[in-house]
């Protein structure tokens, strides 16, 4: 299972027991809020791209989308999200559960959106979809072995 997957990648930093597993569904933003008692923009929710054969994985703000326009002038590329059954087969995790965690570096890479930023601590999902851990921006980056922070996102209208 894609959270076991998780708790191991975080006992190698001592984290495994800042996982929080919920009753209810967090495979949402607003699900994940309401779950956590937190406001939307503080969920990390992760999104998943394919830029030719390769996966990308966006992390940022619960509250944000990607703008088209940034995002192409970044990667090169229009913005082409992954059909449910590629993101579990380029990340192991299940679409709800999507996190930058446990993964394969070598073959998707990890960004986190500076939207984020405005937070002390965020909450992305722990591979399922009833799972989250708070950490730092700085922990979050780190542990997902990002490649960059970017700025590829703005608020919805």
């Amino acid at each position: 299972m894609s959270i076991e997957k998780v708790k191991e990648y975080m006992a190698a930093y001592g984290l495994e027991n800042k996982i929080l597993e919920f009753d209810t569904s967090s495979a949402t933003v607003e699900l994940a809020a309401n779950a956590l008692g937190v406001e939307p923009g503080r969920i990390a929710k992760t999104l998943s791209f394919k830029i030719d054969n390769h996966c990308i994985l966006i992390v940022c703000a619960g509250d944000v989308k990607i703008d088209n326009k940034k995002y192409k002038s970044f990667f090169g590329a229009k913005a082409k999200m992954l059909s449910p059954d590629e993101a579990f087969n380029f990340t192991g995790h299940a679409v709800g559960g999507v996190c930058p965690f446990a993964i394969d570096y070598e073959n998707v890479g990890v960004y986190t959106d500076i939207s984020l930023k405005k937070y002390l601590t965020v909450f992305p999902a722990c591979g399922s979809s009833n799972s989250a851990i708070e950490l730092t921006c700085d922990e979050l980056f780190k542990l997902s072995h990002s490649k960059d922070w970017i700025d590829v996102c703005c608020a919805f209208h």
